[in-house]
């Protein structure tokens, strides 16, 4: 959709928050007809619950110009770390008095677990038409991002002849450099961390020479953290020198604030993972989670996303440093996406997830 269509969805908004009805109102280019329902709906509800993984900070430029197009709604927006919003949901859903409306994480294997497990809400956003085919999930799931897992480092520390430049070199680095790399190393808590383990399994599918960097970490002393800013905080100070498998929108937003971290797109391979939205079928404000929902996916939406938020634009028709497009062009076949879909769910098998924390555990007591 065009940024031109988006604002006359906001002017729609504003003239149903002062005049109400809705059926003589435009509905965006290439939209059906019927849209003006869902926007009736919303302006009923009044309020969207979302569950996220993403910061507050990261998400504030998105939300603020969402509320600029639907004015009516309030929008509950809670931060939390993948596992809290996977139980949290959950525990409603056992409840059975409503869930939260609309839940966007990073952990694409738990998304598709409640997903798989019939949460979801089948909805066909007309903006799916827009995204590579590995970004939609049978009307339910929709990849919103795609977001290369990088290696972040402290460029003021680390001589140049110690930054790695792939998932190889790293594991040669840290094995051949232990004065420099000694207790420097960080990464996700694969036992902990709901996105560390997916990143874990993900990793291991592309590179089987996976075990051989997690048993450098182990050599090497690296600490293991729940939360990326926690990593990264550690790297600007000079705690650690380098951190692993940190989604590229947070290094570019902390880059930002400190000139002296840098980070590189491994040239081996590098994952891009997608935060993955969907609604819930049990939402309280179905409609304000469907405006929610296409806005984040529209063309206005995903420019918000990538050159204000710095979260990485799936659509390929945005433009920006930050964007699958640039992605591709930089690092062409090496680029490889994690699809929207049920493969992701084999890891979640108990037997296979005890498997996989097994050989970690095993791996990192170097």
């Amino acid at each position: 959709m065009t940024q031109r269509s988006w604002l006359v969805a906001g002017l729609v908004g504003l003239t149903l928050a002062a005049a109400g009805p809705v059926a003589a109102q435009t509905v965006p280019a290439g939209y059906p007809a019927a849209y003006k329902d869902v926007v009736a709906g919303a302006q009923k509800e009044g309020k969207l619950v979302v569950y996220a993984t993403t910061d507050s900070a990261s998400a504030e430029p998105l939300l603020k110009d969402f509320k600029s197009l639907f004015p009516f709604l309030s929008v509950e927006y809670n931060d939390l770390n993948s596992t809290e919003l996977y139980n949290r949901f959950i525990g409603e859903v056992a409840a059975a008095a409503g869930t939260g409306d609309f839940l966007w994480s990073s952990a694409m294997d738990l998304q598709m677990k409640l997903v798989a497990d019939k949460n979801a809400l089948v909805y066909a956003s007309p903006e799916a038409q827009h995204l590579p085919s590995w970004a939609v999930f049978e009307n339910q799931a929709y990849g919103t991002t795609f977001e290369p897992l990088v290696i972040v480092y402290n460029k003021r520390l680390l001589p140049a002849d110690a930054v790695p430049k792939s998932h190889a070199d790293l594991a040669r680095l840290i094995t051949e450099k232990p004065d420099v790399f000694k207790g420097k190393v960080t990464c996700y808590d694969t036992e902990k961390s709901g996105v560390g383990f997916l990143l874990t399994t993900q990793d291991a599918a592309a590179w089987p020479q996976y075990w051989d960097l997690a048993r450098a970490f182990g050599k090497s002393g690296a600490k293991y953290y729940t939360s990326a800013g926690a990593m990264m905080e550690k790297v600007t100070s000079g705690e650690h020198l380098v951190a692993y498998n940190i989604f590229g929108s947070y290094a570019l937003l902390r880059q930002k604030k400190d000139p002296n971290l840098a980070f590189v797109n491994p040239t081996d391979f590098t994952l891009g993972l997608s935060r993955v939205a969907f609604i819930s079928k049990t939402a309280r404000h179905p409609n304000a989670a469907k405006l929610f929902l296409d806005y984040l996916l529209s063309k206005r939406g995903q420019d918000v996303l990538a050159n204000q938020s710095l979260l990485y634009a799936v659509r390929e028709d945005v433009t920006g440093p930050a964007t699958a497009a640039a992605l591709k062009k930089e690092l062409g076949d090496k680029l490889r996406p994690i699809p929207v879909n049920t493969s992701l769910l084999q890891y979640l098998e108990q037997g296979k997830r005890l498997e996989v924390l097994g050989k970690w555990k095993q791996s990192v007591r170097g």
